[in-house]
């Protein structure tokens, strides 16, 4: 017995429409991912387990430099206090041991010296006059390190180990003095303060120019004096699979520019564009604007050159994630001639404007260039009808100023039409006009 078939062709069944409609593509939630370069350039790393800690002791000078202001103060203080101390004892040893403190007297703080009326002490030779104590010895110490010399205690040449002794602290003095004013002059004039007036655009754009998709972001410098060679780079930072199933958590992939690309350093006398391409190379190739805001890809932007005024090499850094990267949008511009001189308007440095752009990747763009085409033929239409409202609009109100300035200049050119009124004469039917 064959089965009855049904009055509803297949192809209207529900299941046949459903196989029918067109399945949207699904896209996961973004994870929220750390950020591996802050918006101020920061880098969020955290290094722990080191077991090797004595290597940073190899290089004092570099972890002095690195060190927060207060410990650099502490250490500071500490060094130059515990030198005075060390060599105050060894002036109080070698007046010790020269018996430069045996004197009747020492305790009370009379000191016989050289010339006085005791007997016992006129042919007495001292390594350092006027060391009677721990406290005389220390503040000798001083003098002679920090070069003071108010004239009370002096050295004699009776004492070769005095001048020992001399002649080591003023060489660890001037060591200490190098090395701790140098560490205090490095941390002064780091680099990184010159970065803080290299500023970055707040998000980047991704926008047609020049008939391509382009990533494109701002950058600026906040001072007169220039950044010479002046060099920016793009990586793109995000957690990838190889095919052999290893897991890179950072992985660095570096994105060429256009500056890069002609070999030529930056001249950043005001505010630049800098402009990627997205080809074939780029690993933004294969993003829609959909799939932008449910990747976890972070772009980095590296700002490096030398100060002019002092020479020392600057670095910048910034970057982007999903969230900050604006689709469809191009920079406002903000340098304009006023006077004959160049102005530039720091208060829209990071405005932008919305601009048509195709909402699919940029290989789709280039396996359908129609889809490029018809999006430039919607911009620049929607370009002349903005421009043909404005200037209706600038028509209408000059037409409305006309109409209202016109009769005020028309009432004094107007003439009075004339009324010529009637009466009846007398004694008969002749009518006198009378105007």
């Amino acid at each position: 017995m064959l089965a009855r078939k049904s009055i509803i062709p297949e192809e209207f069944v529900l299941p046949g429409l459903a196989s029918r409609m067109p399945r949207k593509p699904v896209f996961r939630d973004r994870v929220n991912k750390a950020r591996f370069i802050a918006k101020n350039g920061a880098c969020n790393l955290a290094h722990k387990n080191i077991r090797e800690q004595g290597r940073f002791l190899q290089d004092v000078f570099t972890t002095l430099v690195d060190l927060k202001w207060r410990f650099t103060l502490v250490i500071f203080t500490t060094t130059f206090v515990s030198s005075w101390l060390l060599f105050a004892m060894s002036w109080w040893l070698v007046a010790f041991a020269h018996g430069d403190l045996d004197s009747e007297d020492a305790d009370s703080g009379n000191v016989t010296r050289v010339g006085d009326a005791d007997p016992r002490w006129q042919n007495k030779t001292y390594c350092v006059t006027d060391v009677k104590s721990f406290t005389s010895a220390f503040l000798f110490s001083i003098e002679v390190q920090v070069t003071i010399g108010f004239g009370g205690r002096s050295i004699t040449e009776h004492c070769p180990t005095a001048i020992t002794v001399l002649i080591m602290q003023n060489i660890i003095g001037l060591i200490i003095n190098a090395v701790m004013l140098g560490c205090i002059f490095m941390k002064t004039a780091q680099s990184n303060r010159r970065a803080e007036t290299l500023i970055f655009s707040r998000h980047a754009v991704i926008a047609v120019r020049n008939n391509c998709l382009c990533f494109m972001i701002r950058i600026g410098d906040l001072r007169k004096s220039m950044i010479i060679g002046a060099t920016v780079r793009l990586q793109v930072v995000r957690k990838t699979t190889t095919p052999e199933g290893e897991v890179i958590p950072i992985h660095q992939i570096d994105v060429a520019t256009e500056t890069a690309v002609a070999s030529n350093s930056l001249f950043l006398l005001a505010p630049l564009i800098i402009s990627h391409v997205i080809d074939k190379s780029s690993p933004l190739y294969d993003l829609s604007a959909m799939e932008l805001q449910c990747s976890d890809l972070e772009v980095i932007v590296i700002l490096e050159g030398v100060v002019e005024t002092t020479g020392i090499t600057t670095q910048a850094r910034t970057s982007y994630v999903s969230e900050e990267i604006q689709w469809g949008h191009r920079f406002v511009p903000i340098v304009t001639e006023e006077e004959g001189v160049y102005c530039v308007d720091y208060s829209k440095f990071g405005n932008t404007i919305k601009v048509t752009t195709p909402r699919c990747s940029a290989r789709e763009l280039d396996e359908k260039p129609s889809i490029l085409i018809q999006t430039l033929q919607k911009s620049e239409l929607s370009h002349q009808n903005s421009l043909r409202k404005r200037n209706s609009m600038r028509r209408n109100n000059s037409m409305r100023k006309s109409a209202g300035a016109g009769p005020r200049r028309n009432n004094s050119g107007l003439a009075l039409p004339k009324v010529q009124f009637f009466t009846p004469a007398e004694g008969g039917q002749n009518m006198n006009a009378v105007t």
